[in-house]
């Protein structure tokens, strides 16, 4: 069995008004876990700030030990990383997992973002021990959990993941450049990566006209989403990565439309800060 908390659910960057209560403004920050083993976080947004302070809160701060699986590293899915109160303390461990890079590294790249002059201190100067591991297009054992990394069509080298325990699965696109043309048209390697998975956490950044204007962005509408979900299909399709400028309003509206396009087919879930999934037995 795992299960899923969602920590961080917007895209682009963080924001915090009164019309974003309800789904949040933290940026991408998922929480897997699998009971009696070391956690996967699913993206280091500033969700993961929150994430370390209910740690905290419950004592599982010291000694603490997990991996990331980061999708990409556009500043919404990395910046909350310096934040995460376990580095903070002696002990720690976080193994960063991650796409190659274009005549690079995942850790040369990441550490660009941590260091003077954009940021106070450097990522190695933080307590905690962080590690990195390139991974593209290849399948990884973490802890009992077999975990499936394919390449998503974005702006820049960029993973998703497929996380399988048992009878529990969990599939994590959080930016997928949907054809420029506005189609439906989903990579095989992408349906085949999400076949019959029990939860899809996808990207839903952009509504049709939003896309038209912005088709060139790296993201896509919640019907390619839906589109990916029926193809593959994924019973649970959580729409995910809300624009920062979609309200709450916006994104009830826009689930309730898409669970009327899905049918009976799929399970629509908005994605929202707290909200917990289970998968599995």
């Amino acid at each position: 069995m795992l299960s899923a908390t969602f920590y961080g659910v917007r895209g682009s960057t963080p924001c915090s008004c009164d019309s974003t209560r309800e789904f949040g403004g933290n940026t991408a920050c998922v929480l897997v876990e699998v009971p009696d083993e070391p956690p996967i976080i699913c993206d280091l947004g500033t969700g993961l700030r929150y994430l370390g302070r209910d740690l905290d809160d419950r004592g599982q701060s010291n000694g603490f030990a997990a991996t990331a699986l980061i999708s990409h590293l556009h500043w919404d899915h990395i910046q909350g990383t310096p934040f995460f109160r376990p580095l903070l303390g002696e002990g720690a461990t976080l193994e960063i997992v991650g796409p190659r890079q274009n005549g690079s590294t995942l850790e040369t790249e990441f550490t660009r973002f941590v260091r003077p002059p954009v940021f106070p201190v450097a990522i190695d100067q933080l307590p905690g021990d962080v590690t990195f591991r390139d991974a593209t297009d290849e399948v990884i054992q973490v802890g009992s959990a077999t975990v499936q990394c394919f390449d998503v069509p974005h702006i820049g080298p960029t993973n998703g993941y497929r996380i399988d325990v048992g009878s529990g699965s969990l599939a994590y696109i959080s930016d997928h450049q949907q054809p420029m043309d506005g189609s439906l048209d989903v990579a095989d390697s992408l349906v085949e990566a999400c076949r019959d998975v029990d939860i899809l956490v996808h990207d839903a950044q952009f509504d049709h006209e939003e896309f038209q204007q912005r088709s060139d962005w790296g993201h896509c509408t919640p019907e390619y989403a839906l589109e990916l979900a029926r193809r593959s299909g994924a019973r649970r399709l959580v729409l995910f990565h809300h624009d920062p400028g979609h309200d709450d309003a916006w994104v009830r509206a826009t689930v309730k439309r898409i669970q009327g396009a899905a049918g009976t087919d799929v399970t629509i879930i908005g994605a929202a800060e707290g909200l917990r999934l289970e998968s599995g037995n």
